[in-house]
């Protein structure tokens, strides 16, 4: 890397002299804290981690000092290094090797990466989530430390800074500048989407509205549909169309040339008139609401239902309502993507539900309302390094350009919350687990069993799932007493979803029947290529194939019930 900057030798010697005592700064510390029992760790296990540290910190800069790659002609063999260190795509530039400084300080920092999970991981005698906690602390700090993120120790951001005379770093500030406006991190180019035209376009009519939510009704590709319709119910966290991103890409889009009559429930976006929306509301003005409204204007006796996420927790919920008051009937079928009812292994999200945590969201919701900016930085957060850090290095320091990216204009476009929703959810279901617990929670007078619950039911997780992991939502099965179908499809929360057959992406898993455990599951499920919808549209079809014409009420409009506005409708673009 002859054309890169480095710094001089005195400002090496300066470097590597730092470095070199924050390490020992570390070594210290943590032996003071054991020999005066201020920390639980395992002390075997904390002498071994120190010992590992000193023995390659000191192979480290021995290797510099030697001159390695700098002074010799032939300089002398690295260590291998670790599968995760060598596909870390922060320091994928070979500019990180080519000269013994920046070389020296990717390994000083994976080195010392390593040390701090590695005594992390070595606590002991306290609870396990708080263990988790400190995990996760540890985790976003080490993230936080990497050099790539500072100039002077990113040398592709030293070789920007000199060809372009600054102007990277002049460019990356008013990108900085204008997040700072908007309270929120730029993932892409928002400007090249707009929600109707080439995002959330399948076509449709909205039909209905309350002030909670506005019905969605697709027009029909196909001359005949299934009998039974289906109603989608997306998290009010986010807008609906993750699930109608670009047509190739879209579910709704998918479902509607499948010879499904699709509905979707389009969320409104919490504002001061909704302070006092609860779980209950959901429930009963939003999903029943939706069912008894399809039921209605197509004059049928049952209907599908897809709860996505959050809105799956509140599917399961409602049919234990429609159960209890005898009314199971109105649904034929039940879909999860990615949901959880037990909460006691749920994902990376309780390790934002503590009493510290629920006092700041208090503080944050004087109006009533949480703004949809807290949401946005907190999934940031669990994945820090790819949503946080990336962007930093690449738009702040190198002052690239926002690429254009549907998944990411959908992932920025935030919502409001209602507050006591908020608070409750997190209360009750994340940190008590009483969905789970019969009769710890009632709606609307009514108690909750979700053992009641007898619908056929499609429960579908993602294999790298980090909101709702596979064992969470293998709970599912656990609760209802219907005929289920469990299915593990790869990738995550998002991905793992929207991976449609076109894209011939992924894998899932299946069994022909339910085994006892997710351990056995895994044992024993087949693999299949590709993607899970098709598997999905074959369930649903064994629990009604009947068709009728795409006519009359079928059609938007074409029921008592008038087109209100065309799709997507106004509440997807209420900010």
């Amino acid at each position: 890397m002859a054309a890169t900057v480095i710094p001089t030798l005195d400002q090496m010697q300066q470097w590597t002299h730092s470095i070199g005592r924050m390490q020992q700064m570390m070594l210290e510390h943590s032996t003071r804290q054991i020999g005066h029992g201020e920390a639980p760790f395992d002390a075997t296990a904390i002498s071994r981690i120190h010992a590992d540290y000193m023995n390659e910190g000191v192979a480290l800069w021995q290797r510099f000092l030697d001159g390695a790659g700098w002074f010799k002609q032939t300089p002398d063999p690295a260590p291998a290094e670790s599968p995760a260190a060598r596909k870390d795509r922060r320091f994928a530039d070979p500019a990180w090797q080519s000269h013994p400084f920046y070389d020296i300080m990717r390994q000083g920092y994976l080195l010392t990466a390593d040390y701090l999970t590695r005594l992390a991981d070595s606590v002991d005698g306290v609870d396990p989530k708080q263990k988790e906690q400190i995990r996760f602390a540890t985790s976003g700090m080490i993230d936080a430390l990497s050099p790539s993120n500072f100039p002077l120790t990113n040398p592709i951001v030293m070789q920007k800074t000199m060809e372009t005379g600054g102007e990277n770093l002049i460019k990356g500030f008013q990108h900085m500048l204008a997040d700072m406006d908007k309270g929120q991190l730029t993932h892409t180019d928002g400007s090249q989407f707009e929600v109707g035209k080439n995002i959330a376009a399948t076509p449709g009519k909205v039909i209905h509205e309350t002030p909670l939510y506005q019905l969605i009704q697709y027009t029909p590709t196909t001359e005949a549909v299934l009998a039974t319709p289906l109603i989608i119910f997306p998290p009010w966290i986010n807008r609906f169309y993750i699930l109608d991103l670009a047509p190739e890409k879209s579910f709704v889009k998918w479902a509607v040339d499948q010879g499904i009559t699709v509905f979707m429930v389009s969320w409104k976006s919490a504002d001061e008139s909704m302070k006092d929306v609860i779980w209950d509301d959901y429930i009963l003005r939003g999903q029943v609401d939706a069912i008894d409204t399809v039921r209605d204007v197509l004059g049928v006796e049952r209907v599908h239902t897809i709860g996505y996420c959050v809105a799956g927790t509140t599917l399961a919920a409602t049919l234990a309502l429609l159960a209890a008051r005898g009314e199971a009937d109105k649904v034929a079928s039940a879909t999860f993507f990615t949901a959880q009812v037990d909460f006691s292994e749920a994902g990376d999200l309780t390790l934002f539900v503590n009493d510290e945590q629920l006092a700041m969201i208090e503080k944050l919701t004087t109006s009533g309302i949480l703004d949809g900016r807290y949401m946005a930085a907190t999934f940031n957060l669990l994945r820090g390094r790819d949503l946080i850090w990336n962007y930093v290095v690449n738009n702040y320091l190198l002052g690239k350009d926002y690429a254009p990216f549907d998944l990411l204009f959908w992932n920025g476009d935030t919502t409001n919350l209602p507050a006591k929703w908020h608070r409750s959810y997190l209360k009750d279901l994340y940190r008590d687990n009483k969905l789970v617990q019969a009769g710890a929670i009632s709606v609307d007078g009514t108690d909750i069993d979700l053992t009641k619950v007898r619908t056929p039911s499609y429960i579908q997780a993602g294999k790298e799932d980090h909101i709702a992991p596979p064992r969470s939502v293998w709970k599912l099965t656990e609760q209802f007493t219907g005929p289920r179908r469990f299915l593990l499809a790869g990738s995550g929360h998002i991905a793992g979803v929207m991976n449609p057959p076109i894209a011939k992406k992924y894998q899932y898993w299946t069994c022909d029947t339910l085994p006892a455990t997710l351990e056995d599951f895994v044992a024993q499920a087949k693999e299949t290529a590709g993607s899970w919808w098709p598997d999905w549209i074959d369930w649903l079809t064994q629990h009604g194939s009947e068709k009728v014409q795409a006519t009359g009420a079928r059609q938007p409009g074409g029921g008592h019930m008038p087109v209100i506005e065309d799709a997507p409708g106004r509440y997807v673009k209420s900010r």
